[in-house]
């Protein structure tokens, strides 16, 4: 789990409505809830957070002006068996709306985590399992939860659900997610806190191999590599004051909730005199992870790792030298916990900057006079641990203009255990006994757009194919196609990278100096299709996953593209359903959402720890600028 602190800081001055809620606000609004409401002291806190201001607001903030605060409370009452939000007015200290949420569940709290591995842990039936499968002792057992997701059953619709893996852990500090105690499955009722049954789909033997990946555990060590220094004599280049960061012409502010971990608002550019909004607000939205394996209840496994999970209470604490190299500045995050108490995440957020290569050169081939600009970017990084998986969530600004959004995977591959000699269709043998299951990660990044205001349109922009013919004797013609996506059902996209397709965001109120109109275009990686099939739980569940790209007219409410509330959900919120009333995408404040899909066959080479994975987009300037925003780059340091 993340390394966190219950330590509060001194009192946080507050310099922006975007700020997140501090600790003494956080503790503000848990009093407030607690003293004006009728839940006791078993109900979890799964959500304190600023409730962000109308964006009118924040657009006509200054510097020294008064600021209202207000915060978004989710409360699971698990004595009455209800979900609550609240919206609290922290300038008047009071509950300003306290709503029931019929037939929804909030997302797991990591404290009914540890209540329900307990509570496993002592069921006669769960250690009879146990002990079927040669285990006596306990404190050799690791349990995980596994969501139940919804496939149908009346339980699902009337009970808060939660079903244990466990595996088996010989030795404190060996691996603890690859030798599973296969087919032993207990399933809970969270809000009750009780087992309802134990299913047992059948003895596997245990992996004999303990995946340890310690250093100490290693036969022998390379040499350690060449020192490598990374200094900036000078100081770093860019200025962090609260929480807005600005670095060369860039500038933007970095927040953090429960559910999205790291958020930048208010991203801009300083062009000359002008200072050109590009995007209000951009997260990660979701991260969810179908299997593909049948067997036992491994068939039901398609966790969604922000809409199931408070995916920010899972941010790590960052180390200088081991995450993060050079200059760092850090930003700590405060959360309140599942019973109400402040808790303090150091170092979650890092900042730094980093060489990166050469940016733009050119030979003169008469005068021989070589001029080369390196690039320099900044980099805005956090890191998860949601069980066995780890994930960097990172964001660079470039020179040039260039935004990237990059996820990075690593961590521990989820493993069951088969017999020897039977290896299953749907996974691979990554170890003796060890099945290391086929799936797929699919991240969901939401950018609410504001290419030089808040008025914009998207354009898909192809490859225009000309048939060899009269019009095209030699058959080398080809341009570009542009078709401007005028509503919400057109503009369910995905890529094609045959004719290199791309979307740009353009501003038709604003022009560059050849006429055009001024945009950021989204440029795709590569991508997957859904490999899950159509109707099937997962896809009604997660339907954003049907389509790359979908475009959106704002509207308030709608932040997650499976809808605010997705644990034990049956399927068709957020991105199909808003999508159906195909709103004009024309001259609108419009939302992009962007899905990036892995699809993972396990190797040898990703166990017992998994080397890092890389998937992302980039959004670059596209007539925004009027030549190279680069050229006044000053030359390179000469050593």
């Amino acid at each position: 789990m993340a390394t966190k602190s219950i330590e509060i800081p001194d009192t946080i001055e507050v310099k922006h409505p975007l700020d997140p809620l501090t600790p003494d606000e956080l503790e503000q609004v848990i009093a407030i809830v607690r003293r004006e409401t009728s839940i006791d002291e078993r109900a979890l806190f799964e959500t304190v957070m600023l409730q962000e201001p109308d964006k009118s607001v924040v657009r006509a903030f200054r510097d020294s002006q008064a600021i209202r605060r207000d915060a978004f409370v989710a409360v699971q009452d698990r004595t009455a068996g209800k979900v609550f939000e609240g919206r609290v007015s922290l300038d008047d200290d009071r509950l300003v709306s306290w709503e029931y949420l019929p037939g929804v569940q909030t997302r797991i709290i990591n404290e009914e985590l540890e209540e329900m591995a307990a509570l496993v842990k002592v069921h006669p039936d769960f250690i009879e399992g146990l002990r079927k499968r040669g285990i006596t002792d306990l404190d050799k057992v690791n349990v995980e939860n596994m969501t139940q997701g919804n496939f149908g059953t009346e339980e699902e619709a009337t009970r808060r659900l939660m079903r244990a893996h466990a595996f088996y852990v010989e030795t404190p500090g060996d691996n603890p997610h690859v030798r599973a105690i296969d087919g032993l499955v207990p399933v809970v009722d969270l809000n009750e806190m009780t087992v309802l049954r134990v299913e047992d789909f059948g003895v596997k033997p245990i992996p004999p191999e303990t995946g340890n990946y310690q250093s100490e555990s290693q036969e022998q060590l390379r040499a350690a590599p060449a020192r490598l220094d990374i200094t900036q004599p000078d100081g770093p280049g860019f200025q962090v004051d609260g929480q807005l960061v600005t670095w060369e012409n860039w500038s933007f502010r970095v927040g953090f909730t429960p559910r999205e971990g790291m958020v930048l608002h208010t991203i801009g550019y300083r062009d000359g005199e002008n200072d050109r909004p590009i995007i209000y607000r951009a997260s990660l939205t979701e991260l969810v992870v179908p299997y593909a394996e049948t067997a036992n209840d491994y068939f039901r496994n398609h966790s969604f790792d922000l809409g199931e999970t408070v995916f920010g209470t899972c941010v790590n604490a960052l180390t200088l030298g081991c995450d993060c190299l050079g200059e760092i500045h850090y930003l700590d995050v405060h959360i309140a916990n599942g019973r109400g108490e402040v808790v303090r995440y150091p170092n979650a957020i890092c900042m730094h900057e980093e060489d990166y290569g050469v940016l733009w050169k050119h030979t003169n081939p008469i005068t021989h006079q070589t001029v080369v600009r390196r690039s320099r970017r900044m980099v805005v990084s956090s890191f998860y641990t949601v069980g066995n998986y780890d994930y960097g969530i990172f964001w660079y600004f470039y020179q040039d203009g260039t935004i990237e959004f990059e996820a990075k995977l690593t961590g521990i591959l989820y493993c069951g255990a088969v017999e020897d000699g039977q290896p299953t269709a749907y996974g691979r043998m990554v170890a003796p006994n060890v099945n290391g299951m086929i799936h797929e990660h699919y991240f969901n990044v939401r950018l609410d757009m504001e290419v030089d205001g808040p008025d914009n349109a998207v354009v898909e922009v192809e490859a225009d194919l000309v048939p060899t013919g009269p019009d095209n004797p030699h058959g080398n013609a080809h341009g570009a196609r542009e078709t401007l996506l005028e509503s919400e059902t057109q503009a369910a996209r995905d890529i094609k990278p045959e004719l290199g397709r791309y979307w740009k965001v353009i501003n038709r109120g604003r022009t560059n100096r050849m006429g055009g109109h001024t945009a950021y275009k989204l440029m795709p990686e590569a991508n997957i299709k859904p490999m899950h099939q159509p109707g099937s739980p997962f896809m009604n569940r997660a339907g954003f996953v049907e389509h790359d790209l979908w475009v959106t007219r704002y509207a308030e409410g709608e932040d997650f593209p499976c809808g605010s509330y997705v644990s034990q959900s049956l399927g068709g919120d957020g991105l199909p359903k808003w999508t159906r009333a195909d709103r004009s995408l024309k001259d609108e404040d419009l939302v992009l959402w962007y899905t990036m899909g892995v699809f993972h066959v396990p190797r040898l080479e990703d166990f017992p720890i998994m080397p890092m994975e890389y998937t992302g987009f980039k959004l670059k300037p596209l007539g925004f600028f009027d030549r190279n925003p680069a050229l006044d780059l000053a030359p390179p340091h000469k050593k």
